[in-house]
């Protein structure tokens, strides 16, 4: 231990005897000249001092430092100073010298409680991880927090001696089994359950995301987050599903079952997938008229000053009889084929003008086989391909999504792709609405954690019905899509990557890229053409699709054309 003293003349006041440690009494707190306020107004991207202690306790394998790090994690990339504080890492420095006797758990505590003081005072939200097992100690820390004027929550992360011990991260229960460590908390040691933490996160019951998203919804109500903060950065978001589990589940089955009912239609139902998964988050039901305009208007959601994008509007609509029947009503359940699936709260009722909606809001992705290697070349570590056709309605005259599924299948098989593709059903419907939906399809994958979107030509395209009104046949100019994408709003996470156009190389017998100087050496194999070889038995040119792929679409046109009911 050292200690400074400011002059000869006071090293007397420094009191030692053989029974006990050096105790300073010389010294005098030294007030600041800086108030919290002023370094709240340049500390991060939102003025304010929003310093505090999160408290983490909880058995060792309950999950703690997860939550801990996770948050910091999303609250620093989204501008608001965070750091997170372990019990590990502080005994591997400050806390070195300290074993885990009843004394020295207590100066552990003890400790850190004012670092994580100082780290508050400073602004930052400080994330503590410690299993702190005794009340005393904890009580130590919040009353070294209050009598510095800086809000204290204790948190306990709820996990039994059983689910800890399974999960035994860290191989310590193991050692304790086998006799080598002693005195461990939840075992041979007391652990103290919190009488009244300011909040329980159960994480038998609730994975890391969820954990994660209590823990910052709390600090939102207590007012440590502000009302402002930009919800539209979703890379590092935690998207919170809407499902229902744990006790709560029979309790709102039996309040849906007296409620009054609206029967939802299969489009309907996708829709609520894509909301209750979160895949429109940060919408957390259909859209209010609020947000319905500023989709319509906008394509974009403006929450707590933060623009998200949204270009396509997500609304349940009903008939005026209906209306008039649920007008009154604070909560409805949302049934398909007589099955209760959601319920609705403090519904909001309003005119839907269809022409207008029409109007205003009127993708496919092809994969540039070189993106992989530009991306190792940037310096990625683990580039993954997500794989993700749409699950919901599409025009009748489009492959049904079991066929499609089979396909990509077929290619993966056939190792066209690396073998890190992910694939997976987006359940969202098609809407055939062009640039307008690609920014939607670009927005979900987003949400997903993709970092790099590939657009191609004509995204979400449909052809014009009168094909003479414009140069090429289509609605949509085949390039807006990808010139959308690189200016839209609320997609600032995501790097758009247009996709080069591509055709038969009949040279080389591949797809390649298109070369304006030996244009003649390229087929356009456009999908009218492509239906008309499958439909007619005829194989297409060799590399322009995995055999085992054009097999599949091949013997889906000709049972399409045996048996007009086949799906």
């Amino acid at each position: 231990m050292i200690s400074f003293n400011m002059s000869n003349g006071l090293s007397n006041n420094i009191q030692a005897s053989s029974n006990e440690k050096n105790i300073a009494t010389n010294v005098t707190k030294q007030l600041k000249d800086l108030s919290r306020n002023e370094r709240g107004q340049i500390i991060g991207c939102y003025p304010g001092f929003r310093g505090c202690t999160v408290w983490m306790t909880g058995l060792s394998g309950a999950g703690k430092t997860s939550i801990a790090f996770q948050v910091e994690k999303y609250l620093v990339n989204n501008g608001i100073p965070a750091y997170g504080l372990d019990g590990d890492n502080m005994r591997t420095g400050l806390n070195k010298n300290l074993g885990f006797k009843k004394e020295d758990r207590e100066e552990n505590i003890r400790r850190v409680s004012e670092v994580a003081k100082l780290f508050a005072d400073s602004g930052y939200i400080t994330l503590c991880s410690f299993v702190s097992p005794f009340s005393n100690d904890r009580n130590l820390a919040r009353i070294i927090h209050e009598d510095a004027d800086l809000p204290f929550f204790e948190i306990f992360v709820d996990a039994s001696l059983n689910t800890c011990e399974a999960r035994d991260v860290k191989g310590l229960y193991k050692k304790v089994r086998q006799g080598t460590i002693k005195s461990f908390t939840g075992i041979d040691q007391t652990y103290e359950i919190p009488n009244n933490p300011d909040l329980v996160i159960d994480t038998e019951t609730e994975n890391l995301e969820k954990s994660c998203m209590r823990l910052i919804e709390f600090l939102k109500n207590k007012s440590i987050i502000p009302d402002n903060f930009n919800l539209s950065s979703q890379q590092d978001n935690f998207v919170d599903e809407l499902f229902i589990t744990g006790d709560r589940l029979e309790l709102v089955k039996n309040e849906a079952s007296t409620l009054k009912p609206v029967e939802l239609s299969e489009l309907d139902v996708q829709w609520l997938q894509i909301l209750s998964e979160g895949w429109a988050a940060p919408l957390k039901g259909f859209m209010n008229e609020q947000q319905y305009l500023q989709s319509l208007h906008f394509n974009c959601l403006f929450e707590n000053g933060a623009t998200i994008n949204q270009s396509i509007p997500i609304v349940l609509a009903i008939n005026t009889e209906l209306k008039e029947s649920l007008k009154n009503e604070k909560s409805i359940v949302l049934k398909y084929q007589g099955k209760n699936l959601a319920i609705m709260r403090n519904p909001e009722f309003y005119y839907h003008r269809k022409e207008e909606r029409c109007s205003r809001q009127f993708g496919t992705k092809i994969i540039d086989v070189n993106t992989r290697k530009k991306l190792l070349d940037r310096g990625y570590k683990k580039p993954l391909l997500l794989l993700h056709p749409l699950g919901g309605w599409t025009k009748d005259d489009d492959v049904p999504l079991k066929i499609r599924i089979k396909q990509h299948q077929a290619v993966l098989e056939e190792n066209i792709l690396h073998n890190d593709t992910l694939l997976a059903i987006f359940p969202s419907p098609m809407m055939y609405a062009g640039p307008t939906e690609v920014q939607w399809h670009a927005k979900t994958r987003m949400t997903a954690g993709a970092n790099f979107y590939i657009v191609g030509r004509d995204p979400a395209g449909i052809p014009h019905p009168i094909k003479t009104s414009t140069p090429d046949g289509n609605l949509y100019d085949p390039m807006h899509g990808s010139q959308v994408l690189s200016m839209a709003p609320g997609l600032h996470n995501l790097e758009i990557i247009p996709f080069r156009v591509a055709a038969y190389d009949t040279k080389k017998k591949i797809m390649a890229f298109f070369d304006h100087n030996r244009k003649e050496d390229f087929d356009f194999i456009s999908g009218t053409k492509m239906r008309g070889l499958a439909k007619s038995g005829e194989t297409p040119p060799e590399g322009f699709m995995a055999p085992s792929a054009w097999k599949i679409l091949a013997e889906f046109y000709k049972n399409l054309t045996n048996n007009n009911n086949y799906i």
